[in-house]
């Protein structure tokens, strides 16, 4: 991390778990959790399922916790049945959004292309993103993984102005080590999220390219996460399944603190 010169995030994907119930335990003891911490040193995010939403935001008023979404739509309205508009998300105090995860693009179509529509729908409504890319196994086998994460972001922050990134976090998620157990060394994450900041150098220059947020999102968890977050390009987690415990995911916060 580089605390000079971007800040630190550490961002919870609930993905497809908890009912609203749920939901306002899991922040509730979050809270616990994390109070009488000086946070300011990190921002801390429960991006949670959509039926979770408004409980989330409720039960976060007041405390250091922000919430995000796990996806949003690029149109602001229209005939897309079970999509979720941008507009609706911020009308109900959501902050942030998760765009372009590895399970949106492997199971539901999701394209550089569709993730480039939604970031711009996203930042245009006030949210603020987590773009996600990152490699499958067979292309970091076959050594691409350089060019992958570099097509990605480029074509996701298409037309993305300077001034916008300033709300744009980019999540390293390599695919292999997403719900499988394995995680990228915490050499091999530092050299990826150093590629991405090359690339951003490339498309913005470097005072923008040292800004901006990188984060690892590979199975990072309360045991790893203080020797990953330890890299100077590795600036947060976007966190999975640790994310679910909230003493898992305080230690990760600890260890973002610390």
């Amino acid at each position: 991390m580089n605390r000079q010169t971007r800040k630190t995030v550490i961002a919870g994907n609930w993905k497809m778990n908890k009912t609203p119930a749920e939901a306002k335990g899991l922040i509730d003891a979050i809270k616990a959790e994390i109070s009488g911490k000086d946070t300011g040193l990190c921002e801390i995010i429960a991006c949670v399922p959509f039926v979770d939403l408004q409980t989330a935001v409720e039960a976060a008023k007041g405390s250091a916790v922000k919430i995000g979404a796990q996806n949003v739509h690029w149109a602001s309205s229209g005939a897309f049945t079970g999509e979720i508009s941008a507009a609706m998300l911020k009308e109900i105090g959501v902050e942030y959004v998760i765009i372009g995860h590895s399970e949106r693009r492997q199971y539901f179509g999701e394209t550089d292309i569709t993730v480039n529509s939604r970031v711009k729908a996203a930042l245009e409504s006030g949210l603020k993103v987590i773009l996600c890319v990152g490699e499958l196994l067979a292309e970091r086998e076959q050594g691409v993984t350089a060019e992958v994460v570099s097509r990605q972001t480029k074509i996701d922050l298409l037309g993305i102005t300077e001034a916008q990134m300033k709300d744009i976090i980019i999540a390293y998620e390599p695919v292999w080590a997403i719900g499988t157990g394995k995680t990228a060394t915490s050499d091999q994450a530092d050299e990826v999220c150093g590629f991405i900041r090359d690339v951003l150098v490339s498309l913005y220059g470097k005072n923008v390219a040292e800004a901006t947020t990188i984060q690892y999102g590979g199975s990072m968890n309360a045991k790893n996460a203080a020797e990953l977050l330890s890299k100077i390009n590795v600036d947060g987690g976007l966190i999975g399944g640790a994310s679910l415990k909230a003493d898992d995911f305080a230690v990760i916060i600890e260890a973002a603190l610390n």
